[in-house]
């Protein structure tokens, strides 16, 4: 039995990455098609073109469509084996369709890990050039929310800000609020906020400030005020693609400082920090959907099994779409968001075993 399990892992593992070298050459192909007049409008040098962009986007597409071509090479291998009757020769031998599931299992846990150490550990730091890359030679990621910003900076500590202008890294109308056990206790307003970036400290402009004691209170008042507060410009900064260039351990730390603001923006870090984890389960669901589909020999052969394992990876897809949107926009927990599916599915994959030819 090992010569078949290593038959069928080379064979797993070698049309999974044939399927994706030909793949990142096609989309490689049309990028550039799509991006040369960037390249040449804003003198891209070859050698940055290569090293910091395409070789730092490689591991990005490979984990971004690294469960699809894992169910597609699924499909093409297991197809071929039952059309050439190789599977009914394996199951007529006394082996179990079961154990036949072995390498398969191995195989897909291999390339899962593999997943995750891409989506926590390497994409990240790959990541950081590629958009470094993107932001000088093609567009700036970044989109700007700068109108009535609450935040929390600290525990019982608030600040508010009409606007923020985040080029001139200056705001209108602070507000900085201290409350302990719910009542307040300082207060500090401005006209204006201003950031000064060689002493990393904020001037405010006109400023009043309101400090209670229990039925002490104090008052004071003045045109401007030189001070170090708990935040910088760069947390009005709200960078769409911030949550790709963190790793694992970054993202918990950032949700932690985003809860702690109060910021509603946490949901959909905590979603993509749960998606990490269970994504690479993806591919294991569906290594076991592709071989019970496939495993049959059918009049459509592989035509068939690969229209038929599309059809059911792309509702997969759809549901995990669907379920990211109720954890963002909804109520509902991001954590069950993200599982729902792959239990889902899951239960899909074992009835569809249990049904496979014997």
């Amino acid at each position: 039995m090992r010569t078949i399990d290593l038959y069928i892992i080379k064979k797993f593992l070698g049309t999974f990455f044939l399927t994706l070298v030909l793949l990142i050459f096609i989309v490689i192909v049309f990028d550039i098609s799509e991006k040369i007049d960037n390249f040449l409008r804003f003198d891209a040098p070859l050698r940055a073109i290569i090293f910091d962009y395409y070789l730092n986007f490689v591991p990005y597409f490979i984990n971004l469509f690294s469960y699809l071509l894992t169910f597609i090479a699924v499909i093409f291998f297991t197809s071929r084996m039952a059309s050439d009757s190789e599977i009914i020769a394996i199951l007529s031998s006394g082996i179990s369709f079961r154990r036949l599931l072995f390498p398969y299992f191995i195989s897909a846990t291999a390339l899962g890990l593999l997943s995750f150490f891409l989506a926590n550990f390497i994409i990240p730091y790959t990541n950081r050039n590629m958009f470094a890359f993107e932001k000088r030679y093609l567009k700036d990621a970044r989109e700007f929310n700068n109108q009535n910003i609450h935040l929390q900076i600290s525990t019982g500590t608030f600040i508010y800000l009409e606007n923020f202008n985040t080029h001139t890294h200056s705001g209108w109308k602070f507000t900085l609020e201290k409350f302990k056990d719910r009542e307040l206790v300082y207060k500090l307003k401005g006209e204006r906020l201003e950031w000064d970036s060689i002493r990393e400290s904020w001037i405010i402009n006109n400023y009043y400030i309101r400090r209670m004691e229990g039925m002490n209170e104090s008052i004071a008042k003045g045109a401007k005020l030189d001070t170090i507060l708990p935040f910088k410009p760069a947390d009005f900064t709200a960078d769409i693609e911030e949550v790709k260039i963190m790793n694992y351990f970054t993202l918990r730390e950032h949700i932690k400082k985003k809860e702690l603001r109060g910021d509603p923006d946490a949901i959909k870090y905590k979603v993509k920090k749960y998606e990490r984890i269970a994504f690479p389960f993806a591919t294991i669901i569906l290594t076991l959907i592709g071989v019970s589909v496939s495993s049959r020999k059918v009049r459509g052969g592989i035509g068939f099994h690969l229209g038929f394992g599309l059809a059911l990876t792309f509702i997969y897809i759809l549901f995990m779409q669907i379920f990211t949107v109720f954890a963002t926009l909804g109520n509902l927990p991001p954590i069950l968001a993200v599982w729902v599916p792959n239990i889902i599915f899951g239960i899909i994959a074992l009835i569809m075993i249990w049904k496979a030819p014997k």
